[in-house]
C-alpha cells in the first residue's frame, strides 16, 4: 500500500502525504493506535488494594475512557469507564472506593468490573447478563509501569521480550517514578516524523552536540526485532557507563544508553540512573504531545543531574518541526534510507505498511 521495499537499500520513504494529510492520519489512528500498545500511567496509581484510577487513552485521538482498579485481594484489573447502562462516564478521579457506582442512575459495579446491582430493574427480564459487565481491558503491569491495548495485534510479551532478555542484569524492578522530573512537550509537527528522528543516529553529529560528546559514533549500533529496535550507544570514555557482567553479550563494550523503541510511539532509554520513557502522542495530524517519564534507580541522582536530555529534546524539536514545514513542498515527494544508519526508520515505516495493510 505504501510501497515500502523490504530491502532497505531499494526502499523510499513514507511519501510526504503520509505526514501531512488528515485523511491518512485518521486512518492511523484506527489501524494503528487502536491496536497497539500503549503506556498508560505509573502502577503507583492503583500500589494499594482497593484503588481506582481512571484513565482517558490519548485524549483527542482514541478518547477512550478506561480505568484501573486494584481489588481487595491485590489483583489489578483494566476496563472500561462506561457505564452499561447509558454511557455515562463512571470515574472521574482516583479513590479507595470499594465499589464503581455511576453518578446517573446508580447503576454499581465491582472492582473487577462485574455488575453488582441497579434499582428500578425488578421486572426486567434476562438481567444481569454478561453485557451487563464493564468490558475488559487487556493490560499488563511491567518495571512499574502499566500498560494497555485496545485491541493489541500481538502480545505484549512478545514486543517486550528483546528487552526482558538483553536488561536481565538491571534491577528494573527498583526502579522509582519521579514526577519532579518528568514533563511534557508539545511539537508542531506530525508524530510519525518525531518517531522517524528518535530512530536514527545518523543526524546526531550534526544537531546534538552535547549527546555527541558522549558517543563514539563510529560504533553507534543498530538491531531490529519484529516490534522493537534498539540502537546501542556506545560511549567514548567521557560518561557513565553501564557495568555490564561478564558473559553478558554487551561485556566488554563502553555501553553509554540502550535507545529501545516499540511500535508505534514508546521509547524506552535506559541509562545508568534509570529509565527515560518518552511517549509520543498525536493530537492532531501536524501537532503531538511527547510525555517524558523518568524512573531512576535509588541513589542514582547525582548521575541524572550529568544528562543532558532537556537540551537534546530542544534540539530534535527544533529539527522534527522545520521538517513538518519542509514536506509541505509541493515539490517534495519522498526520500531514500541511509543503509547502515536509518535501519530503524526503514523497520518503522514496514511496520505502518503492515498495520495499515491489515
Amino acid at each position: 500500500m505504501l510501497g515500502i521495499n523490504p530491502d532497505i537499500r531499494k526502499s523510499h520513504t513514507l511519501t510526504g502525504e503520509f505526514y501531512r494529510s488528515e485523511v491518512i492520519f485518521n486512518q492511523v489512528i484506527e489501524k494503528i493506535f487502536a491496536r497497539s500498545w500503549h503506556y498508560a500511567d505509573d502502577a503507583g496509581c492503583i500500589k494499594s488494594n482497593i484503588s481506582i484510577q481512571p484513565i482517558n487513552l490519548l485524549p483527542g485521538v482514541l478518547d477512550e475512557p478506561i480505568v484501573f482498579t486494584r481489588d481487595k485481594n491485590g489483583k489489578a484489573h483494566c476496563m472500561s469507564n462506561v457505564c452499561t447502562h447509558r454511557g455515562m462516564i463512571l470515574v472521574e478521579e482516583g479513590s479507595k472506593s470499594r465499589i464503581i457506582s455511576c453518578k446517573y442512575h446508580g447503576r454499581c459495579f465491582r472492582l473487577d468490573g462485574s455488575f453488582k446491582s441497579m434499582p428500578a430493574f425488578e421486572e426486567a427480564e434476562g438481567f444481569p447478563c454478561e453485557d451487563d459487565n464493564l468490558p475488559q481491558v487487556p493490560f499488563t503491569e511491567w518495571a512499574g509501569m502499566l500498560f494497555t491495548s485496545l485491541n493489541p495485534l500481538v502480545s505484549f510479551e512478545e514486543i517486550i521480550r528483546p528487552i526482558q532478555e538483553r536488561l536481565s542484569f538491571l534491577p528494573l524492578d527498583k526502579m522509582v517514578f519521579d514526577a519532579s522530573r518528568s514533563k511534557d512537550y508539545f511539537v508542531n509537527a506530525n508524530w510519525a516524523l518525531y518517531c522517524d528522528n528518535y530512530l536514527e543516529g545518523l543526524h546526531i553529529p550534526f544537531v546534538h552536540p552535547a549527546l555527541n560528546a558522549n558517543l563514539d559514533f563510529e560504533n553507534y549500533a543498530y538491531e531490529i526485532y519484529p516490534y522493537c529496535n534498539l540502537q546501542l550507544g556506545i560511549g567514548n570514555g567521557q560518561a557513565d557507563s553501564f557495568d555490564i557482567p561478564e558473559g553478558h553479550q554487551d561485556y566488554g563494550k563502553d555501553v553509554y544508553a540502550y535507545y529501545y523503541w516499540l511500535f508505534p510511539n514508546l521509547m524506552l532509554n535506559f541509562y545508568t540512573w534509570g529509565l527515560s520513557l518518552n511517549v509520543v502522542e498525536p493530537t492532531s495530524f501536524n501537532t503531538t504531545k511527547v510525555r517524558f517519564r523518568t524512573y531512576m534507580y535509588p541513589g542514582a541522582e547525582a548521575v541524572f543531574e550529568d544528562s543532558p536530555l532537556d537540551e537534546t529534546e530542544m534540539e530534535d524539536e527544533w529539527v522534527v518541526e522545520r521538517v513538518q514545514k519542509g514536506i509541505q513542498s509541493r515539490m517534495y515527494k519522498r526520500g531514500r534510507f541511509s543503509p547502515s544508519m536509518e535501519k530503524g526508520v526503514h523497520h518503522f515505516h514496514r511496520l505502518i505498511q503492515e498495520y495499515m495493510s491489515s
